[in-house]
């Protein structure tokens, strides 16, 4: 008998470990969540101070330096595994997600075009059916539904009233996003490629063609006061370097479509902190959505968990 139940305990304890590691994705999107939906609010303030695309250059510097900075601190080697495949992840998911998001910004101003850059899932949803096999199935249906109809209901694409060519920007940050969820996906299964140094290549690869375009554009010069240092230091630091490297962490323990669709709790904390900090009113059709996407999230954490349940029950099954 008492073979039996130190057998039990030693098959829990030997359990416990990988179920606890099971969460810690979970973990790292919430904070990813909270830190980026909040970034919006502090991004709008920091515009006060610098112009749009030397603000885009500025923040994906100082994320690399901290990067370069914390492989450095590790004791990790900065040797390029592909580097084929982390240019080109450098250039969709770095350079090519910021310019458009910054264009679309400067184009459609921060309201709905901006927006527009969360049907990232929509094409993560296809291009990881169509290039890495991975499938919808179930209960995941009803989590995907929810989420994306909810975006629908933020987003309103019936009641834009900015331009075309500002839709056609938010939409291409959003698709090269996608992209670079795809080639990371890509890569991972390719080659054993170290998280934190693949992001500090990213992010290197990407700062370079935001630095000449800042350079090329006329813009106003930087306002670099105490506050806009703070902001500047946060959003490179924390928002850019650390949530870029969780987001790859992300990705290398959930299928790609999951990932992308995790994220639509950015734009709920946008909005929420927008609203909230900046005293403005909360409409029908934004609550509706912050329901529905609250809701699949939810699914998907329990889905999640009901998988982690099935994984641990053979083992505690065994005598």
């Amino acid at each position: 008998m008492l073979r039996v139940h130190f057998c039990c305990f030693t098959a829990m304890s030997a359990s416990a470990a990988p179920s606890f590691r099971r969460w810690l994705p979970l973990l790292a999107l919430v904070v990813l969540t909270l830190t980026w939906g909040y970034t919006w609010v502090l991004a709008k303030q920091a515009l006060a101070y610098a112009p749009p695309f030397a603000f885009a250059a500025e923040r994906c510097v100082g994320g690399a330096l901290a990067l370069l900075l914390a492989v450095k601190l590790t004791g990790r080697s900065l040797t390029l595994v592909a580097p084929g495949a982390t240019l080109a992840i450098g250039l969709t998911q770095v350079a090519g997600f910021m310019l458009f998001q910054t264009w679309a910004l400067v184009e459609g101003g921060p309201g709905k075009t901006a927006v527009l850059i969360f049907t990232m899932p929509i094409w993560t949803l296809l291009m990881a059916w169509l290039v890495l096999g991975e499938r919808i199935r179930g209960g995941q249906w009803l989590a995907a539904g929810s989420t994306l109809i909810g975006l629908l209901l933020i987003i309103e694409p019936w009641n834009m009233h900015t331009s075309l060519f500002s839709k056609f920007l938010g939409v291409s940050a959003a698709l090269c996003w996608a992209v670079g969820t795809i080639l990371i996906k890509r890569l991972r299964g390719q080659h054993p490629v170290d998280l934190l140094v693949l992001t500090a290549w990213q992010m290197l690869i990407g700062a370079v063609p935001l630095v000449l375009l800042a350079f090329v554009i006329p813009e106003r010069a930087t306002d670099w006061s105490f506050g806009y240092f703070g902001i500047l230091a946060f959003i490179s630091v924390i928002s850019t370097g650390m949530c870029w490297w969780l987001w790859i962490y992300i990705l290398d323990r959930v299928p790609a479509w999951e990932a992308s669709l995790s994220v639509l709790g950015i734009p709920v904390v946008a909005i929420l902190s927008s609203r909230l900090l900046l005293g403005e009113d909360f409409r029908l059709p934004e609550i509706a959505g912050i329901v529905l996407i609250a809701t699949g999230l939810g699914l998907l954490s329990l889905l999640g968990w009901l998988a982690a349940r099935r994984a641990v029950a053979p083992v505690l099954s065994r005598p």
